[in-house]
């Protein structure tokens, strides 16, 4: 195995590509714990049919543990919306699809999403009332058993040589109301500064699923709350800066 080509650097984990082989190595003082569950949740999500790269091994590589799935040779959707901003609406397009391809599959052992919401708003920097607040319109939100990404967004979208589309990164995946999932993606477009993108992905995913803007709007505090927990101090504080909010024009 050669760690010589780097193809991405993100928090606490290193990339890398050998052959056929792609190899996430995670730091040393990672939790050893969240990278078995990873590998499982990508196991899991396998079984479902939805196209993603699949997992090959886990393994330790000198002391840090690392997951090797299959490298799929292509563009990130995010790669191509700036190589061709003239077609944005059609990659948009295809983001939502592949979304509601998603929310389509059920997967019964993941995490349930409003358990690990719940978990992450009272660890989030706000006061006790603020928190009571979120918690209780957590409760008050349907439950549902859909397969939610949790991080879903046009860099872990894949478009492989042959024009096929592969899901990556599956770490935070857990089962629950897909318009949480949709809150999420809108917030990343927001904290990556396109926020005409954020409106017309919202608009195309309510139009194309039918489903009220006001209904995933309802999820935006409760979202950005849970997500403001990890990140750096600026995302924390554009997040937090949405919890308060419960109008939306």
């Amino acid at each position: 195995m050669k760690l010589d080509r780097v193809i991405a650097v993100r928090n606490n984990k290193t990339v890398y590509r050998d052959g056929a082989d792609c190899i996430k190595v995670f730091d040393s003082d990672y939790s050893k714990a969240d990278i078995l569950n990873e590998a499982l949740n990508q196991a899991r999500i396998e079984e479902t049919g939805i196209r993603i790269p699949k997992i090959k091994e886990v393994l330790t590589v000198d002391g840090k543990w690392a997951i090797v799935s299959e490298y799929i040779k292509g563009k990130t959707l995010a790669q191509l919306m700036e190589e061709h901003p003239e077609k944005k609406h059609e990659y948009l397009e295809l983001l939502v699809d592949l979304q509601m391809d998603v929310h389509s599959h059920t997967c019964p052992l993941l995490t349930k999403l409003k358990d690990k919401m719940n978990r992450k708003i009272s660890a989030a920097d706000l006061d006790a009332t603020t928190r009571y607040d979120l918690h209780t319109r957590l409760e008050s939100m349907p439950k549902h058993n859909k397969v939610c990404h949790g991080d879903f967004n046009p860099s872990n979208i894949i478009i492989a040589e042959d024009g096929t589309p592969y899901i990556l990164d599956w770490s935070h995946v857990t089962q629950g109301n897909a318009s949480a999932d949709v809150a999420r993606t809108y917030l990343l477009f927001w904290l990556a500064g396109d926020i005409e993108g954020a409106n017309a992905y919202l608009d195309l995913f309510c139009k194309k699923s039918d489903t009220a803007k006001q209904y995933v709007q309802k999820w935006m505090p409760i979202v950005a709350a849970s997500q403001s927990v990890k990140g750096n101090e600026k995302e924390r504080q554009f997040l937090l800066s949405w919890v308060n909010v419960v109008d939306y024009d």
